[in-house]
């Protein structure tokens, strides 16, 4: 266990509870900022935190383009001062309205959002055209994942013509995300990489032959990010890792090229009954931690002997170890979740741990849906 993690005041922590550590994530922050070469290389994603609080830490580091999914952690990034923002995610039914109350409101900040589909690329130009507005437009390409976006081609082409030929909309880019290429081996993700974006950067070069200008590619997540850093021959490319601030179990052993981001949030768990002579349970349910890994990996506990997951229910967390006569109801055990960013969705505050003692405690803003906007 990483001795940041230990808690002197731990019997006053109640479980479960999520606690960030400023001290890594600030490691964090500056070992991916390292990597990219130059914070303005970077675009991370808000989603795995969601609080004002590293929004902050991530300006004050130099990082002043961000991404998120949400109009909620849109408006949380603007708050925070956040000068340039992408919703990456299609603006669809009353969410488009809600984009130009945000444009309104917080008129220091420059906004886009994604545009895959012709039909909402020309709503979108309706809505900021009929109020005086605009805002920037990212082509979503879809590289492979089959998720969102629009495949690279004439179509996509076409597309990105209309959006420069709309009022109200600013062609800003093209987006490439690839959270389909998560190998563990860094060879076989940018073999991949350099096989999909070589059609995609002819795309570009399409697009700016007929003066449509593609100043930026907004590329990958995590997995894919140290090969996307790597990258300094193909310009404009902005890295969009998002986990890093605060990293988890599910990545952490399975990427040797992310070597120095370390877990920087951590469950605080007590056992609450010892059901049977090799059974121990413990209050971490899935409403505390992300019940989206399989089972096996949904949550390590630290310092831990060696044990199976056998049960995960609203409330309780059920492993078997031989170890189990070790413990007894009461006793605190330290946890990582295997996936960080929908854990710290399930709560609403997160407690903050300096030297080794919880000293604030901040909101997790975005969570929500809806903020004011």
């Amino acid at each position: 266990m990483h001795p940041a993690y230990t808690l002197s005041d731990a019997a006053t922590v109640f479980s479960p509870s999520l606690v960030f550590f400023p001290e890594l994530i600030r490691k964090n922050i500056n070992r991916v900022i390292e990597m990219a070469g130059s914070p303005t290389r970077l675009r991370p994603h808000v989603k795995t935190h969601k609080t004002v609080e590293i929004a902050k830490m991530l300006l004050d580091a130099g990082v002043t383009k961000h991404k998120c999914a949400t109009i909620a952690e849109a408006e949380m990034l603007a708050t925070a001062g956040a000068p340039d923002v992408l919703i990456a995610y299609p603006l669809v039914g009353p969410n488009i309205n809600r984009a130009c109350a945000l444009i309104r409101k917080f008129p220091g900040t420059k906004f886009s959002a994604l545009i895959d589909d012709p039909n909402m690329t020309r709503e979108l130009s309706s809505a900021m055209h009929a109020v005086g507005l605009q805002i920037g437009v990212i082509l979503d390409l879809d590289v492979g994942q089959h998720r969102t976006g629009i495949a690279v081609g004439p179509d996509a082409l076409a597309l990105y013509e209309l959006a420069g030929s709309l009022p109200g909309l600013t062609p800003n880019g093209f987006q490439l995300y690839d959270g389909h290429n998560n190998q563990p081996e860094r060879a076989e993700r940018e073999k991949a990489v350099r096989e999909f974006i070589k059609p995609v950067l002819e795309l570009r070069a399409s697009a700016e032959k007929k003066g449509i200008a593609v100043p930026r590619l907004v590329c990958g997540g995590t997995p894919s990010f140290p090969v996307y850093a790597a990258m300094t021959d193909v310009p404009g490319i902005e890295c969009s890792p998002g986990t890093f601030v605060l990293h988890d179990a599910g990545y952490g052993p399975k990427y040797a090229d992310l070597a120095g981001i370390t877990p920087a949030a951590v469950l605080i768990t007590r056992v609450v009954s010892r059901p049977t002579a090799n059974r121990v349970t413990l209050d971490l349910g899935n409403k505390s931690v992300a019940a989206d890994p399989v089972l096996e990996k949904r949550v390590t506990l630290l310092d831990f002997p060696e044990y199976k997951t056998v049960g995960h229910n609203e409330e309780h967390l059920i492993v078997e170890t031989a170890g189990a006569s070790a413990y007894k109801p009461g006793d605190l055990v330290y946890a990582l979740p295997g996936h960080i960013c929908p854990t710290v969705a399930l709560h609403n505050h997160v407690l903050v741990a300096e030297g080794g003692k919880v000293v604030s405690r901040w909101e997790v803003a975005s969570r929500v849906r809806v903020l004011t906007v």
